[in-house]
């Protein structure tokens, strides 16, 4: 086994002969893997010998340790430490390092994995869980958001008794938005705990329940459609938003590429982060969307800029790596994907650095739409081009259409005109 010659004797020591002696050349092999920095492997390999160290004062075997042991070991010890100065003290750091070696003992079969929830609250999440998924064929995100509401109602009126929904009364519900709304009011939330509810309701109601007195006291709150103009940029903005990625910054081209698909094509910020190599044909001139928000296969023309820009991504800045995504990490662990989470962050900065206060991917969306009108395009063209699958969800548009709205607005009473 190999270990970082930087680490200090007494860490080395502690990991090659305290308990977790056995996992450590698994664990260097995935920091290699991941392709760690040499300073970030010493700082993984360093708190993880001081968790040996704590786990040997402690007399635990490796077998006896989880979750538990290491909030333990970060709440309890860390803070009262009395080991040599050597050892690491970081809280993140300590936290960081343990999550894949916790991952190793269990593919080495030497701690059991958590089990998964059980109760009668926890079946009934599965079955509901499954309906969405076969049934409904909704995003694992969507329904995940869902399960954490109606887990909530569950448990504030069953606890750990069997769900009866003949049991849930009007004012159980009504109190249970009630305390929801306490805890967070606004708008959004309140929207979606009265979809959750009533997604859930209807899915019993399929299975014979009587739910429509309950139904009945969900109330939307005030939520006008297309109340709001949709909020694109201007010509001056997208200069300032595109001229912000200046090489100066650690991957500047990356972001450059990311900002160009959503302001060109009109992607989100996971249909940008699910793009594989292969769903670009350089020759056609087409890029094909698979897994999107609609659950179809979609078809787009590549501009030839937006080409351009992920050109020079791929062939000058990319890392080498194993990984088929477009877009992958450049730092460690890498032969990964980027999550949507850095793609929403790569657009924050981006709108950060140009000083536009309203930024998010969806303005860049909303930008191209804008483009479209006010270039003569139709509804059904917006539609199309940001894969809408109600012609309604992109009629906002037309707010923005100031040549076909100056056309039928009324003379202002007194006006000349």
């Amino acid at each position: 086994m190999t270990v970082i010659p930087e680490l200090h004797p007494i860490l080395e020591t502690w990991l090659l002969e305290g308990p977790l002696s056995a996992q450590i050349p698994a664990y260097v092999n995935r920091l290699e893997r991941g392709r760690y920095a040499a300073q970030s492997r010493q700082r993984c390999l360093s708190a993880v010998a001081h968790f040996a160290h704590w786990m040997s004062m402690c007399s635990m075997p490796a077998r006896m340790i989880d979750e538990g042991c290491v909030e333990q070991f970060l709440r309890c010890h860390l803070p009262r430490c009395d080991c040599p100065r050597c050892a690491p003290r970081t809280p993140s750091d300590a936290h960081g390092a343990m999550v894949p070696m916790l991952e190793i003992l269990r593919v080495e079969g030497v701690i059991a994995r958590p089990p998964a929830p059980s109760g009668p609250i926890a079946d009934e999440l599965r079955r509901y869980d499954a309906h969405m998924l076969d049934a409904c064929g909704l995003a694992a995100g969507t329904r995940r958001g869902r399960l954490r509401i109606v887990e909530r109602l569950l448990k504030a009126k069953f606890a750990t008794r069997p769900v009866v929904v003949s049991e849930l009364r009007t004012d159980d519900i009504r109190q249970f938005i009630a305390d929801q709304l306490d805890a967070l009011g606004t708008t959004s939330n309140a929207i979606s705990i009265a979809w959750a509810l009533r997604a859930y309701l209807r899915y019993r109601a399929s299975l014979g329940d009587a739910v429509q007195r309950l139904l009945a006291v969900i109330m939307s709150p005030a939520h006008w459609s297309m109340a709001r103009l949709p909020r694109g940029l201007t010509p001056e903005e997208v200069d300032r938003l595109l001229s912000s990625f200046t090489p100066a910054l650690p991957s500047s081209r990356r972001g450059y590429a990311v900002v160009r698909l959503a302001l060109d094509l009109g992607l989100r910020g996971i249909e940008i982060s699910r793009l594989q190599l292969a769903d670009i044909d350089w020759r056609e001139g087409t890029v094909t969307l698979k897994g999107t928000k609609p659950r179809r296969q979609e078809l787009l023309p590549l501009p030839t800029i937006t080409g351009q820009a992920l050109e020079a991504y791929l062939r000058h800045e990319r890392p080498k790596t194993s990984d088929t995504a477009v877009f992958v990490r450049r730092v460690a662990p890498h032969d990964q994907p980027v999550g949507v989470d850095a793609i929403r962050s790569i657009f924050r900065e981006a709108f950060r650095r140009a000083g536009i206060p309203h930024g998010r991917g969806h303005a860049l969306r909303h930008t191209l739409a804008c483009r479209i009108i006010n270039h003569g395009g139709s509804i059904k063209e917006v539609a199309d081009v940001l894969r809408h699958r109600s012609l309604d969800t992109a009629m906002i548009y037309a707010k923005v259409d100031h040549g076909a709205l100056s056309g039928v607005a009324l003379p202002w009473p007194g006006s000349p005109a």
